[in-house]
């Protein structure tokens, strides 16, 4: 699987046969990002009301666009293309600076080459013990890791040191880049864990497999799309 970070929650994630998944597509202007350039077959968003996450209008092509939030509303469970996307209701940082009431959004997992590929929407509280058993068995999460705007960094970590995912792709933290200064630097979440079990890919685009999978939890960040 080829997995490019282009920066605050969104991915393309592509399989041995070219089928691509993008996650999460963002407003360039509202976020700092180059504009998406890439087409993918199908793009999931976490919701459909935050320019910062929902932008499926902006990828290229004629992607298929799932919803995870009406998704995890909806039974849990969607299909589209052959992939098969499950999802769980979460909300908003409750003080978002942005909106008086905490917007909903769908966390959400799917799997590409064997992989079992979790993401975390932009849930912005403590998670509920249905919403961390819903992140077991996977090998790669893509994980909020910038507290502010989203879960906080020890909340985080509870999830992460209860269900042992084997990869973790940080993602939503502040680089030179971002707009949102009140975000944390890849630091403090990387602070939480041992250097030993860090690895930094010094690009934005790496190819994982099942055999670079590993036993115990390691952290993997990525550069971003310039």
């Amino acid at each position: 699987m080829r997995l490019t970070w282009f920066g605050h929650a969104a991915f393309r994630l592509s399989d041995a046969n070219g089928f691509s998944v993008t996650t999460d597509p963002y407003t360039p202007e509202g976020v700092g990002y180059p504009p998406i350039r890439e087409a993918s077959d199908v793009v999931i968003i976490s919701s459909d009301d935050d320019d910062a996450h929902c932008r499926a209008d902006l990828v290229p092509g004629n992607p298929v666009v799932i919803n995870a939030l009406h998704v995890a509303q909806q039974g849990g469970t969607a299909e589209a293309d052959g992939l098969t996307v499950s999802a769980i209701e979460a909300a908003e940082w409750d003080h978002h600076p942005e909106h008086e009431v905490p917007g909903q959004n769908g966390m959400y997992r799917f799997e590409l080459d064997g992989l079992r590929i979790a993401h975390m929407g932009d849930v912005g509280n403590p998670l509920t013990d249905a919403q961390i058993a819903f992140f077991e068995e996977c090998d790669v999460l893509l994980a909020l890791a910038g507290g502010y705007l989203t879960i906080e960094l020890p909340d985080l970590m509870k999830m992460i040191r209860a269900v042992g995912p084997k990869l973790v792709v940080p993602m939503h933290f502040r680089t030179l880049t971002y707009r949102p200064r009140n975000t944390m630097w890849i630091e403090s979440f990387l602070g939480h864990f041992d250097d030993a079990d860090v690895d930094f890919a010094c690009a934005h685009t790496v190819e994982i497999g099942r055999s670079d999978i590993p036993e115990e939890t390691r952290v993997l960040v990525l550069d971003y799309v310039r």
